[in-house]
Parts: structure tokens; sequence; C-alpha cells
């Protein structure tokens, strides 16, 4: 009918509603069209490459630590087994085990060579050295006293000075006896060499003139003070280990070589009685020591 309402509420079909105008639903009337903004086809490009770069340094990374943690595993690998082959080496070393024969002869020849500064002093020479007197009958040389430590060229004769330093003499020590009657006095001296090879070769040059070897020492106010150069009747030397022991004797009362005839000094007491003084002293410094069976005693 002309002039009636649609009671619809809604605008009728032909009717032209008022552009953004708005309807009770809170919906305008007017329609707009929405663009969406896509990005470009180069900004795609760039983030898949960007993507893929990611991906590959990603990649080389686990790669390269693969190899580092191989590496690290590798040193401590064979750091761990250096540190075994050691302490099996070290153990096989310092365990206790017999000593071989180039090994106990070492320990001998060094036990030798160390006596004259590990002793004391009346170590190499006794207070008393028994000697074999007259009719084979034992007796005993008394020390009187025991010289300052010497240079090798000064307790010696010239002559046998050159030999000793060619050959590396270390020093020269000296004490005086005299024997069982107080009669004979005897100056003992023992050179020391760097080595046993050094004596060798020492005395293969040391000729056997008894008028040369050791210096007299004598001590005033004892029955040894007349003793002197002129009174040395006759000297020899014995070689035992790294050292020479010489000896020289003459007369408690000074008598001089040249005052005794050469028949008399033959058969006299005196060189025998000297010559067993110094032997038995180079015996007690060559004497071979025990040797322990083990590298850490007597218990292997």
């Amino acid at each position: 009918m002309k002039g009636r309402r649609s009671t619809s509420g809604l605008p009728r079909g032909g009717g032209g509603a008022t552009p953004g105008r708005r309807n009770p639903l809170g919906a305008t009337t007017g329609r707009r069209s929405r663009v969406r903004s896509w990005p470009a086809a180069g900004s795609r490009v760039t983030a898949a490459a960007k993507e893929r770069a990611e991906q590959a340094a990603l990649r080389e990374g686990v790669r390269y630590r693969r190899w580092f943690v191989m590496l690290v595993g590798a040193i401590v690998a064979v750091s761990a087994v250096v540190v075994l082959l050691g302490t099996v080496g070290l153990f096989q070393e310092t365990r206790a085990r017999p000593l071989t024969p180039d090994e106990q002869n070492r320990y001998k020849q060094e036990e030798i060579a160390r006596r004259w500064q590990a002793w004391p002093a009346s170590g190499v020479f006794p207070d008393e050295v028994k000697y074999i007197g007259l009719d084979q009958a034992q007796q005993y040389a008394r020390r009187v006293g025991i010289a300052p430590e010497t240079e090798c060229g000064k307790a010696v004769d010239s002559a046998v000075a050159g030999v000793l330093n060619e050959h590396g003499c270390v020093t020269v020590l000296r004490a005086t006896y005299v024997d069982q009657t107080s009669t004979f006095v005897i100056t003992v001296g023992v050179a020391v060499l760097k080595d046993e090879q050094s004596r060798v070769s020492a005395t293969e040059q040391l000729g056997q003139d008894d008028r040369v070897g050791v210096l007299p020492v004598s001590f005033p106010g004892t029955v040894t003070e007349r003793f002197g150069v002129e009174q040395r009747q006759r000297t020899g030397w014995v070689g035992a280990g790294p050292y020479i022991v010489f000896s020289t004797a003459g007369y408690a009362d000074g008598r001089t070589r040249a005052a005794i005839p050469p028949e008399e000094i033959l058969h006299s007491e005196l060189w025998p009685a000297a010559k067993s003084v110094g032997n038995q002293i180079a015996y007690f410094l060559a004497d071979p020591p025990k040797v322990p069976p083990c590298t850490q005693g007597n218990v292997c």
C-alpha cells in the first residue's frame, strides 16, 4: 500500500542510503574495497637466500664442531696412552730388581772412588797399620800425624808431578807413621786420580826409580822431625782403584841416603815395613764393598 513502511527495519532495495552512515548494528552501510598488501617478489627471494645461507652456515658449524670434538678426543686419547706408558716405564725403572753385572761393577767403582772424601781422615790413614817384621812377626806401625790436603804438584817430586797432572790428578793426601820400635819413619801419600782408567794410564808412565816419589812429611816435636827429602832411603808406589799409593821411608835418627851403603838398605827391614804399610792402606781404600743384590736394597 502506498506510504506504508517496511516492517523489516531495513532500507528498501531501491532506496539510496547515505554513504558512511552507520546502521543500528554498527556497520557502515557503504561498501569499501579492502586490498591486502603482499611483499614484493624480490623481497621473498632475498629472504629465502638468507634462510638458505643460515642453514648452510649452521650445517658447516655442526661439521666443524664434529671435527673439533674428534680432534680433542684424539688428543686426550694420545695423552692418556703417553701417561700410561710413562707410568709403566717409571714403575719398571723404580721397582726393585736384581742388579746387572755392569751395575754391580759400577756400584763398586763409585763406592771406592768417593772414599777419600766420604771417609774421615782416620779412615784413609788408620791409627795403626799392621805389617810383617823380622821372622815374619806381625807388628804395628803407629800414625804420628796427617798432613793437610795438598796439590798434586806440591806433594811429589817434579818428575812424578808431571805424570800425575797429565792424567788428571785431583789431590794428594799424606800421613806419616813410625814402626813399632820408632826406628823407621814412613810417609804414605795417596794420589787421587779422576777415575781408575786415568790411574792405569798414569802408572804405565811412572818409572821404577826409588829415589823419586812422594815428598816426606815430618812433625816437629815428634820422632819424625828429622825426616826430610835427603833422609829418604827408598820410595815406591802401588795402584788401587783410582788411587796411586806412594810410600817413602827413612831412619828416625836423620841418616841420609848417601850415608847408608846400598847393600845395607837392601837387607834392612826398613823398606819391607814401609812397603807393607803402603800396601795395607791401598788395600783399605780399594777393598771391594758389599754390593746390594737389588736396586732398592736387599729385597727385590
